[in-house]
Formats: structure tokens, sequence, C-alpha cells
């Protein structure tokens, strides 16, 4: 009998994205998996009922019919403790974990015996870049952001001469240049603002510099492991912060982008800041949900602080959900090809993005620091026979 992959609709809040689109489940049911989808779980996405039917799906009625029976789960958000529970035993769960934002779920993942993998952990390697949701889902964040700030902005982003003078370009300033940075840089220049950008990593510079924004070094540097910042230093933070003041009061807009995985979004803008910004200034936070690099941010509200609007960007990816979840099942596809295929659940455990990606494996622990969380021993997936990390 072909394992079923269910797909249940997410039950995060505003969440609009479903974690296969009818094309993307259309192949896995080629590919001899029976596909379940829960009644609308891609309806705010514009993914219909038919089109999954259309495509060799089965519909069901709740989220609990759809995951009966399942070998595979796929959601985009981490699941709740009860999500968690209509998982079956011994079955594989795919979404963003989160691990230090979900210990109820893995809690009851580890005693169900669920191989729980999350997208936060896909190892950033080339071989693993069509996996990469985390890539994906910044994309679309970055491109929110600048339209956001467009929108909000009661000033042209381009230059206009016209008869009744010139109007000069907004000025735009983006705050950590990874990849919803770099996208954040790349609207914004279409959209003919003029952008400044910064980053604590020195690499960073070519990138921002490629996309037509000017760098700002500010004689701070964090370089981290993967390709991330690391965390900054108390002095080195407020040297940061000095240094910024004068550029964040002689934006118009401010994007910012700034992450640290596994902790608390860095501060980057004080409230001080935002009360020397200029009338009608904006700042959108993007990191609004794990903290915010605004100490004004709230999250999913717009905040009127002396002349500036600071906007908490919540879930920023679920405010283009069509092309969000078209990505995101993309690298659903990719990664879950490692762990089922043909129709059966047959982990490749000697896969390292594999090894990288599993938290859970049938009642252990297999990912350090998650094992420090739910305090339970740390049983590493040993890997016989090395595939290129390339």
């Amino acid at each position: 009998m072909p394992a079923r992959v269910a797909v249940p609709a997410e039950t995060r809040p505003g969440e609009t994205r479903v974690a296969l689109t009818p094309q993307a489940a259309g192949k896995l049911a080629a590919d001899g998996f029976e596909v379940v989808v829960e009644r609308s779980a891609g309806a705010h996405a514009t993914y219909e009922d038919a089109a999954y039917e259309g495509a060799g799906a089965s519909l069901a009625g709740s989220g609990a019919e759809a995951c009966r029976g399942a070998g595979v789960v796929v959601r985009v958000n981490a699941p709740t403790a009860e999500d968690a529970k209509l998982v079956d035993e011994g079955a594989v769960h795919l979404s963003f974990l989160q691990p230090s934002t979900s210990t109820d779920a893995l809690v009851v993942m580890l005693e169900r015996k669920v191989t729980a993998v999350s997208f936060d952990l896909v190892p950033r390697i080339s071989r693993a870049q069509s996996m990469d949701a985390l890539s994906s889902q910044a994309t679309v964040s970055g491109y929110r952001a600048a339209l956001a700030g467009a929108e909000r902005l009661g000033k042209f982003f381009p230059m206009f001469m016209t008869a009744a003078g010139t109007v000069p370009p907004a000025k735009v300033l983006v705050m950590g240049v990874g990849v919803a940075g770099l996208q954040a840089i790349a609207t914004s220049r279409r959209l003919g603002a003029a952008v400044k950008a910064y980053d604590v990593r020195a690499a960073a510079k070519e990138e921002a510099e490629s996309l037509g924004a000017t760098f700002l070094d500010l004689g701070v540097a964090a370089e981290g492991v993967g390709g991330y910042a690391r965390e900054l230093s108390p002095e080195e933070l407020a040297a940061q912060q000095r240094a910024l003041a004068d550029e964040v009061a002689a934006s118009d807009v401010v994007i910012t982008t700034a992450a640290v995985p596994g902790r608390r979004a860095p501060v980057l803008v004080t409230a001080e800041m935002v009360d020397a910004m200029g009338p009608g200034a904006i700042v959108i936070d993007m990191a609004a949900d794990s903290g915010g690099n605004c100490e004004v941010t709230v999250p999913g509200e717009d905040v009127r602080r002396n002349h500036a609007i600071v906007v908490g960007m919540s879930n920023p990816p679920a405010g283009m959900p069509t092309h969000a979840s078209f990505l995101y099942a993309r690298n659903v596809s990719n990664l879950l090809a490692l762990y089922a295929r043909a129709g059966a659940v047959t982990p490749d455990w000697n896969d390292v993005v594999v090894a990288g990606a599993t938290v859970l494996r049938d009642g252990t622990c297999t990912n350090e620091a998650a094992s420090s969380l739910l305090g339970v021993p740390f049983a590493p997936i040993v890997i016989s026979k090395v595939v290129a990390a390339t």
C-alpha cells in the first residue's frame, strides 16, 4: 500500500500559506504516494480544492482525518501540541519546527516516535539550496517589506522631473543584507529609491553594491557560522547604534531584517533613533516575530512614534501566499525526496542533509540544541557512508 502524505490546513492565526500546491501534490501522486489535503487548506493561497483533486490528491474534512494513517505530514508552521497528537506514531513530520519555540509539540512527537524534520536546520550547502525554505520565504519577505515601505511612505520612491519641479528619490536604508535584505534592496532600487545598506558581515558589501546600494562601513564586524552574523557583544551593539543614529535620522524608510538563528533579534533601531526621524518616516521591522530590530516594534501593528511610524511585520510571507506557497512546496518536495520516494517512506540516514535537518528520530533526539531544551539525551545520526556535502 502506498504511503499517505497529509497536508493539514495551517492553524497559526493569520497564516495563508499551504505546504503543498496542487502541482507539487500531483508530482507526489505520480511518484506513487496517496496525497490527502484538508479541505480549503490552500484556499487563502488561491489553490482550490478542485485543483488538488484534478492533480490526483483526495480531500479530507479535517486535519485529523487527513493525518489519520499518514506516513508523512507536511506543514508550513510548527504544529501545536494538539496538532502533534494528530501525527501517527512513527510518521515523518516536516515543517518550520523552530525547536526553541515548539518544545511542547516536540515532547508529544518524541513520545510518539515521530521523525521530526525542520526546515530551519537544513544545512547551508550548495546541494541543499533547492530545499532551503528559509531563503525562499525570506525572498518573499524582502519583497513585501519594500512594497510596504513604498505604500506607507507619503512620498514617491523614484525621482520625478516634472513641469511643477523635481521630486528627489526616497532614501531607503536596509539593515541586514541576507536573502531578505538583498531582495528589499533590489525591490527598492527597482522602484527608484536611493538605497543604503548595512550589515555586520563584511562579505555583504559586494552583494549589496551589486544591486546598486551604497554600503555603510561602520567599523563593527561580526562574521558568524554558516553565512549568518554572530551575536554582538554589548559594547559592539552600542558602537553600532551610535554609528547608525545619523543614517536612520536621514532616511525616509528603514527596513530591518537582522536575525541571529535561535536567538532574539538584535535591537538596531532605538526609540531615540525613531524620535529623530523626519515627518512621515517609516520603519519596516521584518524581525517583529522574533522580538524586533526596533525598540518600539509591536508584532502585527503600526506604531506611531513622534513623527515616524514603525511597522511590525508579522509573518511577512503570508502577505503573498500564492508564490510563497509555490516556492515552499518546491522546497518540501525536494527535501521530502530524501525521506520518502516511490510511494514509500525510506529516509536516507547516510545523507548529511537528512542528518542536519532531523530533530527527532524513532523516540530519540538527534539535534543537540533540542536535546538540551527537552532535557533528553542527544543521539546524533551517525553517517556510515558520506554523501558529498558541497
